[in-house]
């Protein structure tokens, strides 16, 4: 099959992982820049052009599309979706897990439980918006924050108040959310797969800080989930309609609660401490979906 790779760094660890499993599978695999990318549109010859020339066909996309650039890399996206292109997450599913504030009231409506989340604009709500979620502490987010960025831990009212109208006073979307005082630091971060969870590792914040991002300096180890946690895992990745996801949870006292559902999650932290073969398991479903006779055809 002719494969596509959709980000704006072919050289990070993802990327190469994903391209050597593609190409180890027999496969023509071509990364791409989104945002070098321009769209022909119209409803008798689409077409994604790329640096001056046209783009061929290809049977699936596997988009690595960076939260700052998610508007246009979902855009582009899309354009291969009408033109037929597999993709591997849909680009309305990527939008929606790239809105934090949309994704959670989706969960919500499913009934998936997560940390209680208040949202507001108005700088009259903040008393009645830090009683909404239990009073401090409390964790003050930017609706647009990623990988620990932007994400505070006020451990009084006072410093909430001061942080949410801080926040408010550079016009960002925030939200207040109940910070679980038992996970100590620790998450775990589910990927998954179709309708099941095919790894999981348990993250942990390094010393003095409550963000357990590898990204941020946190540790992680495989971990053997619950089955509890593997359906809630499941079911908030069905909800916002990602065919792989990294399903992040809390261990709470009143069971799991889901923190947040990332649209493009690393490969490097779970492969590492886990050692399975994520890049292979995620080329096998592409190749199952965007061309189903793959796999009789090379006895693969």
């Amino acid at each position: 099959m002719k494969m596509a790779i959709l980000t704006r760094d072919g050289s990070l660890y993802s990327c190469k992982r994903l391209r050597d499993a593609a190409e180890e599978r027999g496969h023509h695999v071509q990364i791409i820049d989104p945002l070098s990318c321009y769209m022909n549109i119209n409803s008798d010859s689409p077409a994604v052009h790329y640096r001056g020339e046209p783009l061929g066909h290809f049977d699936a996309i596997i988009p690595r599309i960076g939260t700052a650039t998610t508007f246009y890399g979902t855009a582009v996206l899309r354009q291969f979706e009408m033109l037929g292109s597999y993709p591997l997450n849909e680009s309305v599913a990527i939008a929606r897990a790239r809105d934090k504030l949309r994704s959670l009231q989706l969960l919500a409506r499913e009934g998936i439980d997560m940390p209680i989340t208040g949202f507001a604009s108005s700088p009259d709500d903040t008393q009645d918006l830090i009683a909404m979620v239990g009073g401090a502490p409390l964790v003050v987010k930017l609706v647009e924050g990623t990988q620990g960025i932007g994400v505070v831990l006020a451990e009084t009212r006072q410093a909430a108040e001061s942080v949410i109208d801080a926040f408010r006073g550079l016009n960002a979307h925030i939200l207040v959310q109940e910070f679980i005082k038992e996970a100590k630091g620790r998450d775990i971060r589910c990927l998954v797969i179709g309708n099941e969870v095919v790894a999981s590792i348990e993250r942990e914040a390094k010393e003095g800080d409550f963000r357990s991002n590898l990204h941020r300096g946190g540790k992680a180890h495989a971990v053997t989930i619950t089955a509890q946690e593997r359906d809630i895992a499941v079911r908030a990745a069905s909800t916002l309609g990602l065919e792989v996801a990294g399903v992040d949870i809390l261990r709470a006292n009143r069971g799991p609660l889901v923190m947040e559902v990332n649209a493009s999650p690393g490969l490097e932290g779970i492969e590492g401490n886990t050692g399975l073969d994520i890049a292979t398991m995620m080329i096998h479903w592409v190749e199952q979906h965007a061309c189903p006779g793959y796999r009789l055809k090379t006895g693969g």
